[in-house]
């Protein structure tokens, strides 16, 4: 007779429940820190480590910093030590951070609602040139990424934009990170309402409080009154919406995230006026921070308590027991026909122009945001935007002025008519910078785009919406693979010749919107990097010659058999 064991305990002795392990959550009284990032946090607030910078790093040096703020508390003023140089790929997961580390720090400049006036681009351009050897991306969080950023220059760099208004208060770390917001606010002929307002009372009431600045994990928030802030991936979102009876007003969702395990948010069903949506998030934040998981940091994100608790309990413990009233009940907002990114001439409610650019992948330099600066005020403008699709905008340009500006943004590389690939091709930071990245991806993403508009120029007219590529370095779609028309997702994979090289797993169909769902992934296929610009000329070009008419790429690719897509 076999042993006893938990699963099946002695003939006649009742099997003991199993006692469920504690997550961590404030709210049911588990305050003691049960792994190293909460035990740091504990030990001192992240907001702290500011007056270190400035008082201790940036004068001693490198060498002087202490590796509990260098690999974590930095993150709260959006500092990340980059990745060593000529360190592969296949070697990511086998070394230790410090082996890692580079001395250079990517610095994260936090844009709110991608929103800047010419000054302040003027002025993260003119840092970039001084301070970080001129890099300067554009991130799919509407923020600008520098690189190669000296401790020793942190403190001036932080003098320098906050004299413009802008910070890097919060920009990373397990707090209330940048607000995604709509690119035209305010000037969007069909906009429901201007969310600018709540996400201006937001910066102001709660970015860099320290009631919310020891969160589970990082917290992303997007507020429009537009559905162009890809609001269902999201931890909270607000989205425009007509009430039958009460008007215009928001629409509230939680719990989306991509990642390794990738959630939809889901509706709250709850109708919101625009003056309260500070408080409704306070809520939703400080739900996440008493109850959300601190025990696993791959759980510890908002979605995964959504998810257990389910939309009806969540609503429930917002009204009880955080706003103390109901919420109203809502319609949901419509879908857009197409994804939204705001690339092109458009005309705003005012009878002015609006006019998107389209940088490869979000990637520019500091002397070409200096010099967007310049091209917009030759325009007439002194308003700029930053989207989350790595795309820029200039605001409030009359129309005689539309073309000048057209072709001053294309001498800076600057695209307001792109090929659909230019369009819509998006990427991360990649092994360049990212110490948690496999494969490279910013210099591929932009191959990429030049190899296709010459292997395609036959059938680019015939795309009525642009089939969107994304390349992601890791695991963690930062490049947001999963909701790609063709996500690629990087790893090392074995080539024809049995070794080991740089390549990606293919996701096939996902999107947001009318298409709101998660690609195909194809058991066992892998593309080599070498293969990509022939995969995807022979994956487009079967969707060309297999769609029905009006049939969306992602509806294609989810009914297409398997051969036609490997």
């Amino acid at each position: 007779m076999s042993a006893p064991t938990r699963e099946t305990p002695a003939k006649g002795r009742a099997a003991r429940p199993r006692q469920k392990r504690g997550e961590g959550q404030w709210a049911l009284g588990y305050r003691e820190p049960l792994n190293p990032n909460e035990r740091s946090k504990k030990d001192d607030s992240p907001l702290n480590v500011r007056a270190r910078i400035e008082n201790i790093y940036a004068h001693r040096g490198f060498d002087s910093i202490d590796p509990g703020d260098l690999r974590g508390r930095f993150r709260w003023f959006g500092l990340y030590t980059q990745r060593k140089p000529g360190i592969d790929g296949g070697r990511t997961a086998l070394l230790e951070p410090e082996e890692l580390d580079d001395r250079y720090f990517m610095m994260r400049v936090r844009i709110d609602g991608g929103a800047l006036t010419t000054e302040q681009l003027r002025v993260i351009g003119e840092i970039s040139k001084e301070h970080a050897r001129d890099t300067a991306d554009i991130s799919d969080r509407q923020n600008v990424q520098y690189h190669w950023i000296q401790i020793e220059d942190v403190p001036s760099i932080w003098s320098r934009l906050e004299a413009v208004g802008l910070s890097t208060t919060e920009a990373c770390g397990d707090c209330p990170r940048v607000v995604l917001g709509s690119p035209v606010a305010g000037i969007a002929e069909n906009e429901v309402l201007d969310a600018t307002p709540a996400i201006d009372e937001i910066l102001e009431r709660y970015i860099g409080d320290p009631r919310f600045a020891n969160l589970p994990r990082k917290f992303k928030t997007a507020i429009s009154g537009l559905p162009d802030i890809v609001h269902e991936i999201n931890d909270i979102a607000f989205v425009g919406v007509n009430h039958p009876e009460h008007g215009p007003g928001l629409d509230l969702w939680v719990g989306g995230g991509l990642s390794t395990n990738p959630m939809l948010a889901q509706r709250v069903g709850a109708w919101i006026p625009l003056d309260e949506v500070p408080q409704v998030w306070e809520g939703v934040v400080s739900i996440f921070r008493d109850y959300g998981y601190r025990r696993l940091r791959s759980r510890a994100r908002l979605k995964f308590l959504v998810k257990d608790w389910g939309i009806e309990k969540f609503r429930e413990v917002l009204e009880t027991q955080y706003l103390k009233r109901k919420l109203i009940d809502g319609p949901p907002p419509e879908n857009p026909a197409t994804p939204v990114d705001h690339v092109g001439v458009h005309r705003q409610k005012d009878g002015n122009y609006y006019v998107g650019a389209a940088p490869i992948a979000g990637r520019v330099s500091g002397s070409t945001l200096v010099a967007v600066a310049g091209a917009a005020e030759r325009a007439g403008s002194q308003r700029v935007r930053l989207t989350p699709h790595q795309k820029l905008v200039v605001l409030d340009v009359p129309e005689d002025k539309v073309p000048a500006l057209q072709t001053e943004l294309a001498e800076l590389g600057l695209q307001t008519k792109p090929s659909p690939w230019r369009r819509s091709v998006m990427a991360c930071t990649g092994l360049e910078f990212c110490k948690l990245a496999i494969v490279e991806t910013k210099v591929r993403a932009q191959q990429l785009v030049a190899d296709l508009e010459k292997s395609l120029a036959d059938i680019n007219a015939q795309l009525e919406t642009p089939v969107s590529v994304h390349l992601n370095g890791c695991p963690n779609s930062c490049a947001r693979v999963q909701t790609a028309d063709i996500g690629l997702k990087g790893q090392i994979v074995t080539d024809a010749d049995g070794n080991q090289v740089e390549g990606f797993q293919v996701h096939l169909g996902g999107g947001l919107g009318l298409d709101a769902g998660f690609g195909r992934k194809l058991r066992g296929h892998k593309v080599t990097a070498g293969e990509l610009v022939e995969y995807v000329e022979r994956v487009v070009r079967a969707y060309v010659a297999g769609r029905e008419p009006g049939e969306r790429f992602p509806q294609w690719a989810l009914r297409a058999d398997e051969g036609v897509l490997q």
